[in-house]
């Protein structure tokens, strides 16, 4: 995500059971920092390569740091959808269930 927030994206994440972390990566800092230097565009793409680079070692490393079996989240984002449903199960529409599966099949 580029950009000035990840609000967005964390409440859609939570919505989907996922767990979410930002990774926040600065390229430059100058048009807030009053102490600062002016920054040149090669500044700013050498640092964007540093950290293409850095982001790219890091999600290759994820799998192994995160492994295949996982404790439940403490904080309850894979069972955020628990509650979600809330129509009857006799009352509910099959088509719009199967829409939901991918999303929520594990609630019916």
């Amino acid at each position: 995500v580029i950009g000035m927030t990840n609000m967005p994206e964390a409440k859609l994440a939570r919505e989907a059971e996922l767990c979410y972390a930002s990774v926040a990566m600065v390229t430059d800092y100058d048009s807030w920092h009053p102490d600062h230097g002016e920054v040149d565009v090669t500044q700013i793409i050498a640092t964007l390569t540093g950290n293409a680079r850095k982001a790219a070692a890091m999600v290759a490393g994820l799998p192994k740091q995160l492994g295949a079996a996982r404790a439940p989240c403490p904080q309850g984002c894979d069972r955020a959808l628990e509650m979600a449903i809330m129509t009857a199960p006799e009352k509910r529409d099959p088509a719009v269930m199967a829409r939901l599966d991918a999303v929520a099949g594990r609630m019916f």
